[in-house]
């Protein structure tokens, strides 16, 4: 097998399992909910297990050992849970959310060591669950064979199924081993089967970690047979054939014991071979009372989705891009052909042609957005496991609220997301929402409310996470903010109470000690906001003592294509995005006014601060233009006027990366071609409105070298 090869069945193992345990998450939410009401439904404790045992399966096929070992032990406990020998209680809930975490960071790492996963302590917790309960497999007939776990482990969930039925009916058990050339291996395993078919049945075919070479396989082959060894060897008759049964380890019943969770490294995968008994696990259940053949099934699921690699879908946007910019260049070819004498026709077939050519683009550029946007439903499934987490941890009980799960973003904004919305959801359950006794006291339900919710807005998409906790005080925050040393007594004094909650996003606003003054919010708060920012969005927050506090995340849709204002300032060229551009207007320098030190004109009767960005950027030029324009930029609750000479109009534009060596010059999101050999710097507004409207001092950004 070459690399690529490796690497391409890793990759398709790395999105099937991804999907199986995303879908495993949202089984056991919906299983622990049910339990909550009191009321439990076998069937969907049945597919869990299913999804696991599915799991452990393509786990063993693929290679992926310490996930099948995960996937063996989780799976014993839900087939004693399945059977009710045991009851659906919170301790077992836990021990399957904490196999799903680990099967998470498994697939991150696909190392047991390095995800910080013991296995042995996992085993001992699924063992005291189950021992607090009287369950255990002291009654599965498979305790009773000397197999090892190694063996049971990657048996499919219909192979352990006829296992179990033949040593339940008391029909011996064989194991054949036999060495089969490589080259044949297809058509010797028929004849085996072919041979075995009249005196018994093959459960499963296993590789031998011996005897194999360049150009054999030594397998193992558990047979179950009625039939006498002597009569087994005369059917199957395969040169250098060993059978040998299965022996029993007597008739006295096992002790109770822990499913014995085998570690990685003693695991050996099936060979990837036709296994007839293997279909049940690629193929998908028909829904209920619908009639559909197993081929019409699987043709259906194959031709409806299919896997693409996110930085496939970033070539084809780049190449999209690119031909945005020859679009532009043909629109300035036709504009000049028209003024040209004896050239006008030509022009005008070049403008139809460029029209056509600009439709198919347009088509196809929202195409390649359409897959590149996931729902946020993803992510959110995500976050209702933490909460469900944390709150245990702290002993709360906490309802979460989801909506708007179907607003649709961009893949890289989803997973660049996941962390600030996890560490949100944390410290709002840890230091917002209140113990269910001080909740009680303060006249509020026992348990606590968190609510996610999603929705579009024009070309952004709004995230709020809103907590009913104790809230955050605005005097506590300016009186913590002099204590460390942030801000003087008189600047502390004159913030408003918006300023005064931004201040949980300064670095080292808060610590342990003051963890109990401001309900924790500050405590990597700097972080949230700082990713938020990357991705070209920024984080508001309200809050009232006694009610809760509510965060609100404004972000683009997507990052892939933009469409983009073009504005010269002091003879350079740079680009706003338009999702920032509320609209433009003719800057008049007599209704300028200064109020604390910054540049404000009243629009509309609000206030608009103003930004010069040649004074900002640190561009110089001889004298001022005669006229100029203001670009009113809006992002989340926040707006800003920024000052340029002209207005150059819309254009799509892809955009390019600084560079590791420009990646902390703050200001600008990156650089775009704009063709002709032009290249425009994309203003990073967010940032930009962020730091102006906060106060802070953004410095001088240096741009005149750019041209």
């Amino acid at each position: 097998m070459t690399g690529d090869e490796g690497s391409g069945m890793r990759e398709e193992f790395l999105a099937e399992a991804q999907e199986i345990v995303e879908a495993l998450s949202r089984d056991l939410l919906i299983v622990d909910q049910a339990q909550k009401e009191g009321r439990v439904d076998p069937q969907q404790v049945n597919e869990i297990f299913r999804s696991v045992h599915t799991l452990k399966g393509i786990a063993g096929m693929f290679g992926h050992s310490a996930i099948g070992a995960l996937a063996h032990g989780l799976e014993d406990l839900l087939d004693d849970l399945r059977l009710e020998r045991i009851a659906l209680t919170p301790e077992v809930l836990d021990v399957l959310f904490e196999g799903v975490e680990h099967f998470q960071r498994l697939l991150q790492v696909d190392d047991g060591a390095e995800a910080g996963i013991d296995f042995d302590a996992f085993a001992k917790r699924i063992g005291q669950v189950l021992g607090a309960q009287g369950g255990g497999r002291s009654g599965d007939p498979l305790a009773m064979l000397d197999l090892d776990d190694s063996v049971l482990s990657v048996l499919t969930e219909y192979e352990e199924h006829r296992l179990r039925s033949n040593v339940e009916s008391g029909v011996g058990i064989y194991r054949v081993r036999l060495r089969l050339p490589l080259l044949s291996i297809d058509s010797s395993l028929e004849d085996l089967k072919a041979r075995v078919k009249p005196v018994g049945e093959i459960i499963t075919y296993l590789p031998s970690m011996e005897g194999g070479d360049a150009e054999h396989i030594e397998l193992v082959v558990l047979v179950a047979s009625t039939e006498s060894l002597r009569a087994l060897g005369e059917a199957i008759a395969f040169e250098d054939a060993s059978i040998e049964p299965v022996a029993r380890r007597g008739a006295t019943p096992v002790p109770p014991r822990a499913p014995t969770m085998t570690h990685p490294e003693n695991l050996a995968a099936p060979p990837r071979v036709p296994v007839e008994t293997r279909h049940e696990m690629a193929t998908p259940v028909p829904p209920a009372g619908q009639n559909v053949s197993f081929d019409q099934l699987s043709v259906r699921s194959v031709a409806k989705t299919v896997r693409v690699d996110i930085e496939k879908l970033d070539h084809l946007m780049n190449v999209v891009g690119e031909l945005a910019i020859i679009r532009s260049a043909v629109v300035r070819l036709s504009e000049g052909l028209r003024n040209t004498a004896g050239l006008r026709e030509l022009a005008i077939d070049l403008h139809r042609i460029n029209r056509g050519f600009e439709r198919n683009l347009l088509e196809l550029q929202n195409g390649i957005l359409d897959v590149r946007m996931v729902p946020l439903g993803q992510i959110f499934e995500k976050l209702a496991r933490i909460v469900r987490q944390v709150a245990r941890e702290h002993g709360k009980e906490v309802r979460l609220v989801v909506a708007g799960k179907e607003t649709e973003v961009d893949k890289l904004i989803v997973e660049e997301l996941s962390d600030p919305l996890m560490h949100i959801i944390r410290n709002a359950i840890d230091h917002g929402i209140e113990s269910p006794k001080v909740r009680e006291l303060a006249e509020k339900p026992p348990v606590g409310t968190l609510a996610l919710n999603a929705y579009q807005k024009g070309k952004h998409v709004v995230i709020e996470v809103e907590d009913d906790g104790a809230g955050m005080n605005p005097q506590t925050l300016r009186e913590t903010a002099v204590r460390r040393g942030l801000l003087t007594p008189e600047a502390a004094a004159e913030l408003t109470r918006e300023e005064a909650y931004n201040l949980i996003f300064a670095p080292g606003f808060s610590t342990k000690s003051s963890i109990t003054e401001i309900s924790g919010r500050g405590v990597g708060m700097d972080v949230v906001k700082t990713n938020i920012a990357r991705l070209g969005g920024v984080i508001d927050v309200q809050s009232e003592v006694g009610t809760g506090t509510k965060f609100t995340i404004t972000l683009p849709v997507t990052l892939a294509m933009i469409n983009a204002l073009l504005v010269r300032v002091a003879d350079r060229e740079f680009a706003v995005p338009i999702t920032a551009v509320q609209e433009a207007i003719v800057f008049e320098k007599r209704a300028i006014r200064r109020v604390e030190g910054r540049e404000v004109l009243t629009l509309r009767g609000a206030t608009l601060p103003i930004c010069r960005l040649d004074e900002l950027f640190g561009l110089g030029r001889p004298q001022e233009p005669d006229r100029q324009f203001i670009v009113v930029s809006e992002v989340g609750a926040r707006r800003m006027g920024f000052v340029v000479d002209e207005l150059h109009g819309q254009q799509d534009i892809v955009i390019k990366s600084l560079g590791p060596s420009l990646q902390k010059v703050r200001g600008f999101a990156g650089a775009t071609d704009l063709g002709d050999q032009r290249v425009a710097l994309v203003i990073d507004v967010p940032a930009l409105v962020e730091e102006l409207a906060s106060g802070n001092e953004l410095g001088r950004i240096t741009a005149g070298g750019y041209s």
